[in-house]
């Protein structure tokens, strides 16, 4: 698609994160303090610093923001949005905005997954669309169609239209989506983020070359998704 522009941001904390682990870590070290204070025994302080030091750690993990760039050709290419495990693969009527079959594939991000979302396809962004909904689990498969979403549509150089979908899951409450309608968007750039457990579906022409398989983990910007025709 010509000349690929890169926006990364060079940050390994996504900053959705920021205020939750600063005030988290603030909670937890004043909390701290007072425990070492109230109690002769230090058993409460390190028992409590111990469980809240794992489950900062967990959050920390959650908030990685790793830089990556795909090395390769972007030509017809759909990279993985989002690190996780394919948990769809198959043709679905849909009748939203394509109103035919398409080839819809879905991944899945646990709560130790990066949450940070990548562009599948370069292309140009066509709209974003976000709906309220449901909170069903994430890997059920009315999850689609019936959980909060945001929709983003892109178009390719050649006019093939490709649709990502970010989806709430039954603890995701919040999706974040940096797509601007008619702007330009790339391989390699930020799509959004979602908070905690939740799920990504792409959807893509039928014909298309699929190059992953079911339960196959996927790493967001770096594995191959599909080749489009």
């Amino acid at each position: 698609m010509g000349e690929r522009i890169k926006k990364l941001k060079k940050i390994r904390l996504h900053r959705e994160g920021t205020d939750t682990l600063i005030y988290g870590l603030f909670s937890i070290v004043a909390i701290a303090v007072i425990l070492w204070r109230s109690f002769e025994s230090t058993i409460p302080f390190w028992c409590f610093l111990v469980i809240c030091g794992v489950v900062y750690g967990i959050v920390v993990n959650f908030y990685r923001c790793p830089i990556r760039y795909f090395n390769g050709e972007t030509d017809n290419i759909v990279v993985a949005p989002a690190d996780g495990k394919v948990v769809v693969i198959e043709e679905v009527e849909e009748n939203e905005y394509f109103h035919d079959k398409r080839l819809m594939i879905s991944i899945f991000m646990s709560l130790f997954n990066v949450h940070a979302n990548w562009f599948p396809v370069d292309g140009k962004v066509k709209f974003v669309h976000h709906q309220d909904g449901n909170y069903h689990k994430a890997w059920l498969p009315k999850a689609s169609e019936e959980n909060e979403r945001a929709d983003t549509m892109i178009e390719t150089a050649d006019g093939t239209e490709v649709l990502c979908r970010q989806i709430a899951g039954a603890m995701a409450r919040r999706i974040v989506t940096y797509a601007k309608e008619g702007e330009e968007c790339y391989i390699d750039e930020h799509l959004g983020f979602i908070k905690l457990g939740s799920r990504v579906d792409v959807f893509l022409p039928i014909g298309t070359e699929v190059c992953v398989k079911m339960g196959q983990c996927t790493t967001g910007d770096l594995t191959v998704l599909a080749k489009l025709k």
